[in-house]
């Protein structure tokens, strides 16, 4: 069932995203050469305890996934790019990371994405992470009343087709609200006019990524790290939006962050 938020449940779900942007601009803040992930999960589990929110992360156990999920943060590096388990991993001079954060403050949920580049960047990787976040603003964009879900998933896809960068479309962006994932699934491809009506009080977390070569993906081991199956580098962007009358509402929006510019 697809549930409508008021403008009061919508800014409850806003003190929730706050927060989700303050420990997303946090951890790009300090990964860095030489931190290893397990570093970053304690800090991270750190600010949520002090903040009295929830994680949404430990304990899941989806269909997909060998869980439950033991930790409170989705730490993926270079290849990995959805649900990467922290680890002790200490990060390298040029790794991609993507850290992946959604909790939960007084029964309303947030879920937000970056992909940062530690130490020294590579250009094709930047090109991959403004592609996802050009595509995320896209996206956010066609999230307006009138429109269609597919308008949302179309804008996405054009900005990976314009890059030359492959789409999957086994996981994508959701409902979100009372529980991380509501019912709506929302593509990164798809055709415009079609699909759902949006209006007034949906909430979405919308999430493009993208691998450079290969639209599929193989799993670790450990059941949850998705990967790009030909081992390309990967970048993923999120965030939770809301549908208002004057358009949308970026729940989890951080403070310093700037809309991309492109440089395709």
């Amino acid at each position: 069932m697809i549930e409508m938020k008021t403008p009061a449940e919508i800014e409850r779900m806003h003190v929730t995203g706050r927060f989700v942007a303050e420990v997303l601009s946090e951890v790009g803040r300090i990964a860095d050469v030489g931190v290893n992930l397990m570093d970053l999960e304690h800090h991270v589990r750190g600010m949520i305890k002090r903040r009295g929110a929830e994680s949404c992360y430990w304990d899941y156990s989806p269909s997909f996934g060998e869980g439950p999920f033991r930790n409170v943060i989705c730490l993926s590096v270079n290849d990995a790019v959805l649900h990467g388990l922290p680890h002790d991993y200490v990060l390298r001079d040029g790794d991609v990371l993507t850290a992946d954060f959604a909790v939960m403050i007084d029964g309303w949920a947030a879920d937000s994405a970056r992909t940062v580049i530690v130490g020294t960047p590579a250009e094709e990787d930047q090109r991959i992470v403004r592609a996802t976040e050009e595509a995320l603003e896209a996206a956010i964009e066609a999230a307006r009343p009138g429109n269609r879900l597919g308008d949302i998933s179309a804008a996405i896809g054009a900005v990976a087709e314009d890059y030359g960068y492959p789409v999957n479309t086994e996981f994508g962006g959701h409902g979100i609200g009372r529980t991380m994932h509501e019912d709506l699934h929302v593509s990164n491809k798809g055709r415009p006019g079609r699909g759902l009506k949006l209006r007034p009080g949906l909430t979405l977390a919308l999430e493009p990524w993208f691998a450079r070569t290969t639209d599929r993906i193989s799993y670790d081991e450990d059941g949850w790290t998705i990967r790009s199956a030909d081992g390309s580098r990967t970048a993923h962007s999120e965030h939770t939006v809301a549908i208002t009358e004057d358009g949308p509402l970026v729940l989890t929006r951080r403070e310093s962050e700037e809309p991309p510019v492109s440089r395709k």
